[in-house]
């Protein structure tokens, strides 16, 4: 290239852009000098010093000294030194407390606290904690047993108008007594049970606690985290309630307390505020409650067994406890105390508490306590009262039974203090007209149960739960559940036709007028037409109370009779799921169905006598259900606890289906087996129900008021299986329109005396006539007139006024399942009864919903039984 082409040489600084701002000086401009720029003429554009001075360096373009001005790190504004931005900051006028972002550094370091901060602020925070348990420390008290025994308050129990019932608790029943009178054998076991390193641990357990704190910050259980000094502390200062700052407070009294209290004084202190249930607080009230002795005359095998105990009472006391959970029968009880007993003893040889020789003699034979007592106050009727509202109250709140147990509670129920006295009366009245134990061997064991709710409503207002506590009789037979309800069933699975039709009818309601056969001894089949068959393949028979012959007769008149064969075949033409569906819906609880076969639809199934009232109310109702309630309220030192309020009405069915069924119902008094009904002189309904061998007989009536169920039954006090009624009240057999109807008539009389009478609302026609199988074709239209003469002209032979059945005496005829060829009856009419039941099983909630063990019950479901309630108490299992 030749030489004249090139360009000049620039000037050294960036060229003549550079040289033109080197001589603007420090003026102002749209750009902001470059760091390092003084703007004097000695100070060329590309000479980044360092501080006040530095290694000159050429920039060979404005990019690039823009690049390095920027890597400079000082601030365009407020930059120390004779030139802008020169470098890193000048140190602080003053030192700082916290150097932080720290002065001296670039990048990333700036932002890294240094060792002497991160030292400082752990100290700091380590120091804080200090402070703060000096503190805790400092402001707690250690506990006493006399403080738990102050905190011990009364619960009292109010009448639905307000006034008083009943006031019951805990203090009552509580004696501390000194370490030298609380056997070894009952200090070892729960020390070997409950905290083996007793002797040796500071009184918490952190280990423990931070699982427990753990579980409840993610929601987990939270139990765990106690040792036996955590438990003293929480017995006597504090409450059940599983909480953050619960546990940090019990951590703080229980370090005091361990270098406060020696060993022996904390162990003293545990045994005499631990709740052993039945009211029991501390070992010499739970020595006099279940051996009826004093503490120090307790054996090894009997201290096993309340070291069990606190394990938790409502399930391992062998009693049971089914009124607070249908799980804790007395069988399971009794396996899992026992269990727990042997376990406690092993542990405690093994500790090297017990003797070879000891130990041998402790597990021969399992220390059973004596039967429960009643408490002080609960006497008649009223034992039963606060044991319904109890567990509703457990059953809708967080609360547990040993923080109820300790009192401080009120509670205002639905009871109606009027009506619970003249059910009572009415009891009272016709046991004693019927029933004598002393003449007749078949009069004796005879229970009863009762229940009367509010349509529309759910207020229980009445019930009769047995003889009293008083008496020996702990089960309240009106809200557990084990006993058949036999045909007072058949509402439901009408109901579920009148709803949904059959399989011929393609969902269209069935209509009352409808004829099934009513023929003894009747094959059932299933809606393709094949036979039910048996275990054996052999075709299942159902059979009636006689073998009259009926022929082909309307649903109706089925119903007024009770007549059981329409009924079956009924139910697997609608399907027996259905029919359960419906009785659901109406305020059955389905863990007290029975198994789902033919005899399902004659009341195989075991509901309570508050949940059977509850489900004729639905129909008094028109078809709106409300869930049985016994608490209004509940408060807890002048708070009302959230969980009370009242249950929420549905349309559980379509109003013409429950107006129908109540008209069909009052038929049955009009014309049927319920016809001593009568004698309440007001419309009524209701229907009657007796199962196999008359080992229960129940009457479910109701007006537009107040609808009540009676149950009746007797019970082998030792095996609490059912026993045939039979020659009980000196009647060859016992039914539900005899004693459970005379019961109901008497108590309703009382209960609505001054009352209006509306009546029923009017039943509209429903449905379309759908015969059974093999009926006479073609059936007639139905007409005004046909219904008509069905209401008023029965077709029985004998008149319903005379008996309770219309046709001949019974018979003893066989009657099976349509799984079960081992089966035999003599039963009335609906056969669907068992040989098990009784009243050690079942609890419930006080007439709430709960989620107990369905009563057991075995797959042959005949008219014999299916085995339904075994082992269960007056309607074994929930409230339902």
């Amino acid at each position: 290239m030749s030489e004249h082409r090139r360009k000049p040489p620039q000037p050294q600084g960036g060229g003549r852009a550079a040289a033109r701002r080197g001589q603007s000086g420090s003026s102002s401009g749209r750009r902001a000098a470059p760091r390092g720029a003084t703007g004097s003429p000695s100070d060329s554009y590309g000479s980044g010093s360092r501080g006040s001075g530095g290694e000159e360096h050429t920039y060979g373009s404005r990019a690039e000294a823009r690049r390095a001005a920027q890597r400079g790190g000082g601030r365009r504004a407020g930059a120390a030194g004779p030139g802008r931005g020169g470098g890193r900051s000048a140190p602080p006028g003053k030192k700082r407390i916290i150097d932080y972002p720290r002065y001296d550094k670039d990048g990333w370091r700036r932002w890294t606290p240094s060792w002497k901060l991160v030292s400082g602020l752990c100290i700091a925070f380590f120091g804080s904690l200090v402070a703060v348990a000096g503190i805790g420390y400092a402001m707690v008290s250690v506990p006493s047993e006399e403080n738990a025994m102050a905190l011990s308050e009364n619960n009292v129990y109010y009448w639905a108008d307000g006034s008083q019932m009943v006031a019951t608790g805990s203090g009552q029943n509580r004696q501390n007594v000194t370490i030298d009178r609380i056997p070894e054998a009952m200090q070892w076991a729960v020390i070997s049970a409950e905290n083996k390193s007793f002797y040796d641990d500071s009184g918490i357990d952190p280990m423990g606690i931070a699982r427990a704190l753990g579980n409840m910050a993610t929601g987990g259980d939270t139990q765990g985290g106690s040792t036996i000094t955590q438990q003293f502390v929480k017995n006597t200062y504090l409450s059940q309630d599983q909480t953050i700052s619960r546990k940090f407070k019990e951590m703080f009294i229980s370090i005091k307390v361990g270098t406060k209290l020696s060993k022996a004084e904390i162990l003293q202190g545990y045994l005499n505020t631990s709740y052993y249930g039945r009211g029991a607080y501390g070992i010499q009230a739970a020595a006099q409650t279940y051996y009826g002795k004093d503490a120090v005359d307790l054996t090894p095998s009997e201290c096993a067994f309340l070291a069990a105990l606190l394990k938790g009472p409502t399930y391992y006391d062998p009693a049971g406890n089914v009124n607070l959970d249908s799980s804790a029968t007395a069988e399971k009880n009794r396996e899992r105390s026992e269990e727990r007993w042997s376990w406690i003893l092993e542990q405690m040889h093994a500790d090297e508490h017990l003797s070879d020789a000891k130990y041998q003699e402790a597990v021969k034979k399992y220390p059973m306590p004596q039967g429960r007592k009643a408490i002080k106050g609960m006497t008649g009727q009223v034992s039963y009262l606060v044991d319904t509202a109890k567990r509703y109250v457990l059953k809708n709140s967080d609360i547990t039974e040993a923080q109820f147990d300790q009192g401080g509670y009120q509670i205002y129920t639905t009871f109606e203090k009027d009506k619970v006295e003249a059910l009572a009366k009415a009891v009272k009245k016709v046991e004693e007209e019927k029933i004598d134990p002393k003449k007749r061997e078949e009069d004796q064991h005879v229970q009863f149960g009762a229940a009367s709710v509010k349509p529309n409503d759910g207020a229980i207002v009445a019930l009769y739960g047995g003889a009293g506590f008083e008496n020996g009789h702990f089960n309240n037979n009106a809200d557990t559940s084990g006993i058949p309800v036999g045909s007072t069933w058949k509402p439901f699975v009408l109901a579920a036709a009148m709803q949904h039709g059959t399989y011929k009818t393609n969902g269209v309601g069935v209509s009352p007028l409808s004829k099934y056969n009513g023929d003894d001894h009747l094959q059932i089949k299933e809606n393709d037409g094949s036979l039910v068959l048996k275990k054996d393949n052999t075709p299942f028979y159902q059979e009636n109370e006689s073998d009259y012959p009926w022929g082909y007769i309307t649903l109706r008149k089925a119903m007024e009779q009770s007549v059981n064969t329409p009924f079956v075949q009924l139910g697997m033409d609608v399907g027996m799921e259905t029919v359960a569906d419906v009785a659901e819906k109406s305020g059955i609880l389905k863990e007290s169905f029975a198994t789902r076969n033919a005899s399902f639809a004659l009341g195989t199934s075991t509901p309570s006598a508050i949940r059977m009232a509850d489900a004729y109310a639905t129909f008094a109702a028109s078809g709106k259900q409300a869930d049985p309630y016994s608490v209004t309220a509940v408060k807890h030192k002048g708070s009302e606890l959230p969980g009370f309020e009242k249950p929420r009405v549905t349309q559980a069915m379509p109003e013409n289906v429950a107006n129908n069924i109540t008209d069909i119902l009052e038929n049955v008094i009009e014309n049927g087996t319920g016809y001593k009904a009568q004698e309440l002189g007001r419309t009524a309904a209701g229907k009657t129900g007796t199962t196999d061998k008359n080992k229960s007989a129940w009457w479910v009536g109701y007006t537009q008021q107040l609808a009540t169920s009676v149950g009746m039954f007797r019970e082998d006090p030792k095996d609490h299986k059912l026993l045939s009624m039979n020659g009980t009240a000196g009647d060859e057999s016992i039914h539900g329109g005899d004693v459970p109807t005379q019961i109901w008539t008497e108590y309703m009389k009382a209960a609505l005396k001054g009352e209006e009478d509306p009546g029923f609302p009017k039943a509209e026609k429903i449905g379309e006539i759908a015969d059974g199988i093999g009926a006479p074709s073609p059936t007639p239209t139905a007409t005004e007139t046909e219904e008509e003469e069905e209401k008023e002209t029965p077709t029985a032979p004998p008149s319903p006024t005379q008996t309770e059945v219309t046709p001949p005496p019974p018979t003893n005829t066989a009657t099976c399942g349509p799984f079960d060829f081992n089966c035999e009856d003599d039963g009335e009419e609906d056969n669907g009864g068992t040989d098990n039941g009784g009243t050690d099983n079942g609890g419930t909630d006080g007439g709430a919903t709960s989620s107990p063990d369905p009563t057991s019950s075995s797959d042959t479901g005949n008219s014999n039984g299916n085995g339904n309630g075994g082992g269960g108490g007056f309607f074994g299992g929930p409230a339902g």
